[in-house]
């Protein structure tokens, strides 16, 4: 990935990925808590870990966790957003995803972004999550309508975050292009989705640059070109016919099309922020 830090230094980053969460259940507008006590024995700890604490890294050194809006957010048909690849993609075939399951409710972050107070409970400095860009842009182009609702969200989301002394570490992309540059052009097989993707950024970096300072424009694009365009594994969906994978269609040779397009918005996105 392409991390854009905006005045400021590189800073080193661990993401945590949590086993036992310390609440039971959500209620949108409210929370039940308990307690849970650990039930491993750290002393036999196979990477040799249990001994750390915050002592044991460099000060500065930033504990956090991470998310995709897709994964996460849900809401996929709330308050004006758009669809994306992967909506269509997992309605479109259930059976690619091994549980049948899709992100239409995800884990509800659209309408739970306040218990985010959570991450300071546990001790976390930072959050790095996506922007849909769908949610902001249903259609893609900012000349088809900015979508003011997804731009709220995105605020209270940040603004919780800040609130709560917690850095927001923001992907420009995470997979997620919105359907409609797919079927116009092709998604990132085609060069005319890189000026959408930079006026996307430019909004992003104007809405809500005053509040995050590091930027992330790419995740994972080389496995997105591969598994999405070269062996349809991913979406959207896209390889030859002689690989019997129920694609979408297209020819898993361009998979390298698309892997030189997803590298051209990493220098439009860093010509914007200097």
């Amino acid at each position: 990935m392409a991390f854009l830090s905006r005045g400021s230094s590189i800073l080193n980053i661990i993401t945590i990925s949590l086993i036992v969460i310390p609440f039971t259940s959500l209620v949108r507008g409210s929370a039940r808590f308990t307690t849970i006590q650990a039930t491993e024995d750290l002393s036999s700890d196979l990477y040799g870990t249990h001994f750390l604490n915050r002592t044991s890294f460099p000060a500065g050194f930033l504990f956090g966790t991470a998310s995709s809006s897709y994964q996460y957010e849900g809401a996929a048909n709330e308050s004006g957003r758009g669809p994306s690849i992967w909506d269509t993609y997992t309605h479109k075939y259930p059976g690619k995803i091994t549980d049948g399951s899709n992100g239409d409710v995800a884990l509800d972050q659209y309408n739970r972004y306040k218990m985010w107070g959570i991450m300071k409970e546990i001790g976390f400095d930072a959050y790095r999550f996506s922007i849909s860009w769908s949610r902001i842009l249903p259609k893609g182009k900012i000349s088809m309508g900015v979508n003011k609702e997804g731009i709220e969200y995105y605020n209270n989301l940040i603004n919780e975050l800040v609130a709560n002394g917690i850095k927001p570490f923001v992907t420009l992309f995470h997979l997620d292009i919105p359907q409609t540059l797919e079927d116009e052009y092709g998604g990132f097989l085609s060069p005319q989705v890189v000026k959408h993707f930079e006026a996307y950024a430019e909004l992003c970096f104007k809405e809500f640059g005053d509040r995050v300072k590091h930027w992330i424009t790419l995740n994972e694009p080389v496995g997105f070109a591969v598994a999405g365009y070269g062996y349809g594994t991913m979406a959207p969906g896209r390889c030859s016919a002689w690989l019997e994978s129920n694609c979408t269609g297209g020819n898993s040779a361009t998979r390298a099309i698309s892997g030189h397009t997803l590298s051209t918005p990493c220098s439009c996105s860093c010509r914007q922020l200097v």
